[in-house]
């Protein structure tokens, strides 16, 4: 079998090569959300389990999917967090940040993507793009947030989405955890034998939207991290404009931040507290 595959190839035109190579292309594109996404459609506690009122919230996006959120508020916030989860799970899986936010004086609004949780749809690059827009604009014209007020953040692939979504506004600040280059570099990073360029092209691109926002932006990374190298953190630092800060931090990819809890929660509320403008006589 392996002779008659290989006369085959070597008796066949050029033809057959560009019709084979744009065959693999569309195979590898169409598993390459197969490789990204990892949702959880099961919501297996609330903010409620870590003694936080919230609110269940639903919004539509402009291509009218429907997502849903939680907003955990708090009495006279110093801000809101725009919270963006990782490529796994949903909002559940992210319960452990709530509480750092909550001492910090922060009210928090998580959503998941659509395809995640209870949110519609299936998830695709420019769909989460259009979520964290909905999001955005749910925090500015239904609870009144100034966007001097509200800090982006997300992790890991969520760094990616509050990139994007910051280079086209302006909140009051940028946080990035854990947050990579690209998910091309990353992957060619984890899986150098991996035609990593083929499978995800130019996609969830951090590196070409940080040095477009225009706001201080917080980098925060673990030398330990086993998924997305320090160094990813370390570029995405040099690329940010200034004021910006990088907050090293120990322990694996998906729990270093808690492992650093101390330090973690005490880099932000420093940053936030020279960087962030906000009024506490405002309710």
């Amino acid at each position: 079998m392996e002779y008659l595959l290989l006369k085959i190839v070597r008796r066949s035109p050029s033809w057959f090569y560009a019709t084979l190579i744009s065959a693999l292309l569309v195979i590898l594109n169409g598993c390459s959300s197969s490789l990204i996404y990892y949702p959880d459609k099961n919501i297996r506690v609330t903010p409620a389990d870590v003694n936080l009122s919230y609110e269940s919230v639903y919004i539509e996006t402009r291509d009218r999917v429907k997502l849903s959120g939680w907003w955990i508020p708090v009495a006279k916030a110093r801000g809101a967090v725009l919270f963006f989860h990782g490529n796994g799970g949903n909002i559940s899986y992210y319960l452990d940040i709530l509480p750092v936010f909550n001492k910090l004086g922060f009210a928090t609004f998580l959503i998941d993507y659509r395809g995640y949780g209870l949110s519609e749809g299936h998830p695709t690059e420019e769909g989460t793009y259009k979520d964290a827009e909905a999001a955005w604009n749910y925090l500015i014209h239904e609870k009144n947030i100034p966007p001097s007020r509200i800090i982006v953040m997300g992790r890991s692939l969520g760094g990616t989405i509050a990139a994007w979504l910051a280079s086209r506004h302006t909140p009051g600040l940028v946080i990035l955890e854990s947050s990579f280059l690209s998910i091309a570099k990353v992957a060619k990073d984890l899986y150098p034998w991996a035609p990593a360029k083929l499978l995800f092209g130019n996609i969830y691109n951090t590196e070409a939207a940080i040095g477009l926002i225009r706001c201080p932006v917080l980098i925060i990374h673990s030398q330990e991290d086993e998924i997305v190298p320090f160094d990813h953190g370390l570029k995405l630092f040099e690329l940010a404009r200034e004021p910006k800060e990088f907050l090293k931090i120990s322990g694996p990819h998906n729990s270093g931040f808690y492992q650093s809890l101390n330090v973690y929660a005490s880099g932000i509320d420093s940053f936030t507290a020279r960087h962030l403008i906000w009024d506490n006589t405002r309710p």
